[in-house]
């Protein structure tokens, strides 16, 4: 891969090449990815999705819109110290291309602030309440009037997939989608495959997928341009999609356990113990020992933790730059982290504490249920409208679906796919009132 390809300023639709040289270097396109995300309703809806706490009135507790901000600002500073550092190694990138220290910033930055878009409600619960609908529920019946690939799709619902659709898919006087450009379309992709062939491998890219069968032709031209294609005739990782992962990485493994100190879960000695081992050689003591509310010393610990965790992500990236472009990094960049013991243990204290606490526990069997059932009354209203035999409840189901996902041209496939993603697009709040309303 190369860096001049990985760049790439190409939106859906171009017809002539984008040069950075001729950017407007007070909005670059990679800085209009950002905005056109932030000011997006799927975007905006992430304010009332779980992050790891569902429901919670508390405002200190995240949600996903919360975390992405922080993960766009982490991804932004990973992307800068590496952009420095690539244009120091290839100098060619700014003399002949025009390509900025910045630019680097902003393609993660904005591939951060989106990696979240498609998740659906209720958090990871969700994700396997809309597969399971299709694996074991009511969608079962489908399964002998669609190809392999597309019932696996549905089986297998991915919030990366579902993330990239909203991205891309055009809709009616919005072709192309948000029409970001390629190159943070490249770097948001985790997962550089469709759910089928399953091929399990110890190669990160390969442990999830990362875009619906739908969207297919539509990564290849992608892929096409930023040069992922690798010499096996698969997919390599964009190498963006590293320091995307690592900013996810830290802000969820440092955020949530500061959510359960916070929420009284988590006890604070708990947060000497092992924040403590990750800032051992920045904290001050005195200023620590005097700051009198649990939250301020948390949150003083929580951003040198951080700024450790971010200096170590850009070493490790650096010194894996080639094997990276070769697509050879296997792993994520902090699974090579001198300080993942101390990641491993944190986590652990927070699903222990957090994530199997009774309240989350209970609130996810609460999303579990409210989606299956809106899965089976909405599927149920749209097979009904594509066979011309709806009732008076039909109808007034199918207008609560917004127009974008109903479409009687298309196969089975594409409505079962839409009616899924739109149920992915509620919020928690929303979807569990029309379940009360619904049931």
């Amino acid at each position: 891969m190369k860096w001049e390809n990985l760049l790439s300023l190409k939106r859906h639709g171009d017809n002539l090449k984008r040069l950075r040289s001729e950017q407007d270097n007070t909005r670059v396109g990679f800085d209009v990815d950002y905005d056109r995300i932030v000011f997006s309703s799927f975007f905006r809806s992430l304010q009332d999705k779980t992050q790891v706490i569902p429901f919670s009135k508390t405002s200190f507790v995240h949600t996903r819109l919360t975390h992405s901000l922080e993960v766009s600002v982490v991804g932004r500073s990973l992307g800068r110290i590496v952009g420095k550092h690539i244009l120091n190694k290839h100098p060619y990138l700014n003399q002949i291309h025009g390509y900025q220290i910045n630019d680097f910033g902003s393609i993660v930055a904005a591939a951060s602030l989106a990696h979240d878009i498609g998740n659906p409600p209720f958090g990871h619960s969700g994700e396997s309440a809309i597969g399971d609908f299709y694996k074991i529920g009511d969608g079962l019946k489908y399964k002998s009037q669609l190809t392999d690939l597309q019932y696996n799709d549905l089986c297998t619902f991915e919030g990366n997939a579902n993330g990239f659709k909203i991205l891309t898919e055009s809709k009616p006087g919005s072709p192309g989608g948000l029409r970001l450009s390629y190159a943070t379309l490249g770097a948001f992709t985790k997962y550089p495959k469709s759910s089928l062939p399953h091929k399990p491998t110890k190669h990160i890219k390969d442990k999830k997928y990362g875009y619906f069968s739908s969207q297919s032709d539509f990564f290849d031209e992608v892929a096409t341009e930023l040069g992922l294609k690798n010499r096996d005739n698969q997919y390599s990782r964009h190498p963006l999609t590293y320091l995307v992962e690592a900013a996810d990485d830290i802000c969820y493994t440092l955020i949530d356990f500061e959510d359960g100190i916070n929420l009284d879960w988590i006890p604070e000695e708990f947060a000497l113990e092992f924040l403590v081992k990750l800032v051992s050689e920045s904290i001050d003591r005195k200023k620590y020992n005097s700051m009198g509310l649990k939250s301020q010393r948390i949150a003083y610990l929580r951003a040198l933790a951080i700024n450790t965790l971010i200096n170590e992500a850009v070493n490790i990236f650096i010194e894996n730059e080639d094997k990276i472009l070769k697509g050879e990094l296997e792993t994520s960049l902090m699974s090579l982290s001198k300080y993942k013991s101390q990641m491993e243990s944190i986590i652990e204290i927070s699903i222990d504490k957090v994530y199997k606490s009774k309240e989350v526990i209970e609130k996810e069997l609460t999303g579990y249920k409210v989606l299956n059932f809106l899965l089976k009354t909405f599927t149920s209203s749209v097979i009904n409208w594509r066979e011309d035999k709806v009732s008076a409840f039909d109808e007034l189901a199918l207008e609560c679906i917004p127009k974008e996902y109903l479409n009687k041209d298309t196969d089975l496939y594409s409505s079962l796919l839409d009616v899924s993603c739109f149920i992915a697009s509620l919020t928690d709040g929303l979807a569990l009132e029309w379940y009360k309303k619904l049931s």
